[in-house]
């Protein structure tokens, strides 16, 4: 248990290292909300819990949005670090196997991974995608990316491939419909799908608010 506090300890300052000047959605906080949340939900379930904490902890090390798309990265840095831990080879390609396959990417695609410890951490990272943090930082990646926050002319692609949500550049309200109100009955766990119907009551409030204010409907 001390070994694996350690190990913990140095991955943790390894990512708050690594994602010193991360944009703010995908910063360490994102990555320390989502730690705590898949360590909670894995309280609940039959999982391997180091293999849980190692993968939330290195999800987003190279996010591919960040890095001219490249979905191989977060895999290479992640074992690169772990393969210097001289963790067990099985522990290393199973860390790497949740990066691989964590991301949305569109929610049309067609997972070539699965495990309990990927749904645990799947549930985490998108729980953090939702509710009050997840309006912040749809509106603050949006405003990274100089997208509008609302353009009634531009309707919501509800069926978009993997490279075509990557490239997409409509306004950040549109996400809400593509990505984060789709997101409440995609959660594998029951921990998450309680958590989840909170957010997504919070959210569609949060809308009806933002068409009253955005038509000056007094």
């Amino acid at each position: 248990m001390n070994n694996h506090e350690n190990l913990i300890a140095i991955t943790k300052k390894f990512v708050q290292q690594h994602l010193e000047n991360a944009e703010g959605g995908h910063d360490w906080f994102h990555i320390e909300r989502v730690y705590k949340t898949a360590v909670y939900i894995a309280s609940k379930e039959q999982a391997d819990l180091l293999v849980v904490r190692l993968g939330a902890l290195l999800h987003d090390i190279a996010d591919a949005k960040f890095h001219n798309d490249d979905e191989l990265l977060g895999g290479i840095v992640a074992r690169q670090f772990l393969e210097r831990q001289e963790l067990p080879l099985a522990i290393i390609n199973h860390v790497v196997a949740i990066i691989e396959n964590v991301s949305f990417k569109g929610g049309n695609e067609t997972e070539s991974f699965s495990s309990t410890e990927l749904k645990i951490i799947q549930d985490a990272d998108r729980l953090d995608a939702i509710g009050a943090i997840g309006i912040a930082r749809a509106f603050n990646y949006g405003g990274f990316k100089n997208r509008k926050l609302y353009d009634p002319e531009i309707s919501p692609n509800l069926n978009m491939d993997k490279e075509t949500y990557r490239k997409s550049t409509a306004p950040t309200l549109n996400h809400f419909y593509e990505k984060l109100l789709l997101l409440k009955d995609k959660m594998h766990t029951q921990t998450a799908k309680s958590i989840a119907a909170e957010r997504h009551a919070f959210m569609e409030e949060y809308l009806k608010q933002f068409y009253k204010e955005w038509d000056a409907a007094y």
